[in-house]
């Protein structure tokens, strides 16, 4: 998909800062941007791109319109299997704020005002990433015991779920079931696997149609007032997603990827220790990146 196939316009320049918002600023995380809107919350994604946990100086001009179409695509989608964070008339409601300020067109999540419970549900299907070099150092994924002689990037017998700690900096942690469980409560807990489980096996069914696996996801979850868990923040996107293009998969190691991995691979080539200031980005980098955005973008939502 070219950019100008696109069903909404890309800016030219990247969103790095969102200023002259007449609404309070709760949290500011690594893209997203959180205003108070008084009755709810609005959740703006920005085009910062981060590595290693790095705020890169450089911008992926729309990145931020694509991972919140493809969000509301998925939330749309989830809504048959767990109660989420999107108010009641949300188009209606992007389309006035669109209007007012234009900077935020296509970028936006209106959202209740939930409390995030503190742990990152992950659920994983292939044996990749962080799961991988733990499997090469203890013959299991964490807490789960695995079969021996299991190679980078194969398929799980099932999808395990493999909760981590919600660090506010830094890296999150793995966390057992067990310790999870105590986190949160058992009772919420078993909501959440449950639920993450579901979701999980809902978006492989969808991207396999799109020529997509889903190697792995983490999903986030609040509650309200009185208890009730809803899905939060973003799902199924490159960013919090591991996609990998379903022709030419075969296990036995890394695998190309719909997300910032180009980046990644990029810097690992240098010589970087990987804390700020960043190395500057050279346009090839980012424009081969963005590509991929687009690409996930068509395959998950342009597809179905």
């Amino acid at each position: 998909m070219q950019l100008s196939d696109l069903p909404f316009s890309l800016p030219e320049t990247p969103l790095l800062q969102v200023d002259g918002l007449p609404y309070p600023l709760v949290a500011s995380g690594k893209v997203r941007e959180v205003y108070d809107l008084g009755d709810a919350y609005l959740m703006v994604a920005t085009d910062r791109v981060s590595a290693f946990d790095v705020i890169m100086k450089e911008g992926l001009a729309g990145k931020g319109c694509l991972l919140t179409q493809i969000s509301l695509f998925w939330f749309e989608q989830a809504g048959a299997l767990t109660a989420h964070h999107l108010v009641e008339h949300q188009a209606e409601r992007l389309e006035a704020l669109g209007r007012e300020y234009p900077e935020l067109a296509h970028r936006s999540m209106i959202v209740k005002k939930l409390t995030p419970l503190p742990l990152e549900a992950v659920v994983r299907g292939y044996l990749a990433g962080s799961g991988w070099k733990t499997y090469e150092e203890t013959g299991r994924l964490f807490e789960y015991p695995l079969a021996d002689g299991l190679e980078e990037s194969a398929a799980l017998p099932e999808p395990l779920f493999t909760p981590t700690t919600k660090a506010a900096n830094g890296h999150d942690l793995p966390i057992d079931c067990a310790d999870a469980a105590e986190l949160i409560g058992a009772e919420l807990f078993d909501a959440v696997r449950s639920r993450s489980l579901a979701l999980y096996r809902m978006g492989t069914l969808a991207a396999q149609k799109a020529g997509i696996l889903l190697a792995d996801t983490k999903f986030e979850f609040g509650t309200d007032e009185a208890g009730r868990l809803y899905l939060i923040d973003e799902v199924l996107t490159p960013d919090s997603s591991r996609y990998w293009p379903l022709e030419g998969y075969a296990a036995g190691g890394p695998q190309p990827s719909y997300d910032k991995q180009f980046i990644r691979d990029y810097l690992e080539g240098l010589d970087w220790d990987k804390t700020p200031p960043p190395p500057p980005l050279p346009e090839t980098v980012l424009k081969g990146t963005l590509e991929r955005y687009v690409e996930a973008y068509r395959r998950l939502v342009g597809h179905l």
